[in-house]
């Protein structure tokens, strides 16, 4: 079940918000939510329940021990809770991957051993990072270890962020668990919050996407196509990220939660490093405080540094797919923010605002092609058409089918939109400063607006139109 579903929109989300409000009292609304973000996921794949459960049982048994022992046991129990938790994230997403590259290796013996063909729970790395979140600030003491398991259950279960984030520190909402307030105006913002991410998702993702696949699916695309399809995928991947991300922080203000912003207008960003600071926020924030900084961050030497960001983007990558072109994406950032690192920066912030923009925008689009493509042939063919190693301006069956009108104005939109100044950063600093723009500047423009996007949005779902959802599968 996604959320720009009929079966999402029309049923499950109003049916979820009139229980939750007809409830009286914080405790039931939690089993209440518990229980709907369960049959959530359950709704994608019955058996990974099963899965999610082991995951909560897991983390409850061993927060609570790092809580209560000593610390020669309380780390100890650390090592042990984030091991059961990389084991089952690495079983479940990564053995497929292990046995492939193992076959490599022995076919040279002529041996080879059978694929697992294991399949994928829904946002397996998301709630993996919140559970090994809540267990190293429990460890730290930032927050006291959950006494309630059901409690617990619904902070790695909760299903507006539990399929592709933002992925929510235990620390960020600790206290809103046990204590939260629902007001009518926070209410109001998070329904705004959440329509505009359903417009990005409907209105500009799905429409670009039909570019990016044709582009991706033609052997020797021009050089026309091949960046047609880079823009259409460069604009596809933020505004269906973005898009998902902001419908979770809408339906959490909703819902009295307060979740953390994902993405902050990246393609602005004037280098790597500054890109990193405003797309995934949750992500990039969650490798610098659980990994980049213990490792040392870059308080030691450049080569210690350097070796930092390499581990750390490695892992990024493979957190992201089991592929070797995932890796080859977050080696690709982990390369250039060593660079920038170096001493690039500082030529780079002697050059034009544009200059800088342009620069940052080539390193994240050629890296998007290697997140895209198949495989590494693939992305091969992509860097030779863009290059100009082929025609120019020819276009494939595929690609004129797909350059409709509709197709083209979003296309345009999201251009325009993912470029756009800084102007309130897209979504105010807060649902307060939200709030205060619709009350005091343009009330009934932006309420008309807002309403458009809702009902625009209804009917391309309702129509059954292109719906994919590229997180899914992380």
């Amino acid at each position: 079940m996604i959320f720009s579903s009929v079966t999402f929109l029309f049923y499950f989300l109003p049916i979820c918000i009139i229980g939750y409000f007809l409830l009286p009292k914080l405790p039931v609304r939690n089993i209440f939510l518990l229980l709907t973000s369960l049959i959530f996921y359950y709704w994608g794949e019955p058996w990974f329940v099963i899965i999610m459960l082991v995951s909560i049982i897991i983390n409850y048994i061993t927060g609570l021990l790092i809580g209560l022992c000593n610390n020669y046991f309380r780390t100890r129990m650390l090592v042990l809770g984030i091991t059961l938790n990389i084991l089952i994230m690495v079983i479940f997403k990564y053995a497929d991957f292990v046995v492939e590259n193992i076959n490599i290796i022995v076919s040279i013996f002529d041996w080879s051993l059978p694929i697992p063909k294991i399949a994928l729970p829904l946002g397996i790395s998301f709630f993996t990072f919140q559970a090994i979140s809540y267990l190293i600030d429990v460890y730290r003491r930032e927050v006291e270890f959950e006494r309630n398991p059901l409690t617990l259950a619904l902070y790695i279960s909760m299903f507006p962020q539990l399929v592709a984030g933002p992925i929510v520190r235990y620390e960020k909402v600790a206290k809103q668990l046990h204590q939260r307030h629902t007001t009518l105006g926070r209410a109001s913002v998070g329904t705004r919050i959440f329509i505009i991410g359903l417009a990005q998702k409907t209105l500009i993702a799905n429409e670009v996407a039909h570019i990016a696949d044709a582009a991706f699916a033609t052997v020797m695309p021009s050089v026309l196509e091949a960046w047609l399809g880079v823009v259409a995928y460069t604009l596809q991947i933020y505004f269906d990220f973005a898009g998902y991300s902001n419908m979770a922080i809408g339906m959490g203000l909703i819902f009295g939660f307060t979740f953390p912003r994902n993405f902050r207008l990246p393609y602005r960003s004037r280098s790597v490093s500054e890109f990193w600071r405003r797309w995934h926020i949750s992500l990039s924030t969650w490798f610098r405080d659980y990994l980049y900084i213990p490792l040392g961050g870059n308080q030691r030497s450049s080569g210690r540094t350097y070796f930092n960001l390499v581990l750390v983007f490695f892992l990024c990558g493979l957190w992201h797919g089991a592929s070797w072109t995932f890796v080859i994406w977050g080696l690709h950032h982990g390369a250039l923010l060593i660079i920038e690192r170096a001493g690039f920066n500082r030529y780079l912030s002697k050059f034009p605002w544009w200059v800088a923009q342009i620069y940052t925008l080539l390193a994240v689009m050629t890296g998007w092609v290697w997140f895209r493509a198949s495989d590494f042939s693939h992305a091969l063919s992509m860097f030779k058409a863009m290059l100009g190693f082929n025609d120019f301006y020819t276009l494939s069956i595929g690609m004129h089918l797909v350059l409709y009108t509709t197709t083209v104005i979003s296309l345009i939109a999201g251009i325009v939109l993912a470029l756009a100044p800084d102007r309130r950063e897209s979504l105010g600093k807060s649902f307060k400063v939200a709030s205060r723009w619709v009350q005091l500047k343009a009330p009934v423009a932006d309420t008309v607006t807002i309403l458009f996007l809702f009902i625009f949005s209804l009917l391309v779902v309702g129509s059954g139109s292109y719906n994919p959802f590229l997180y899914f599968r992380f």
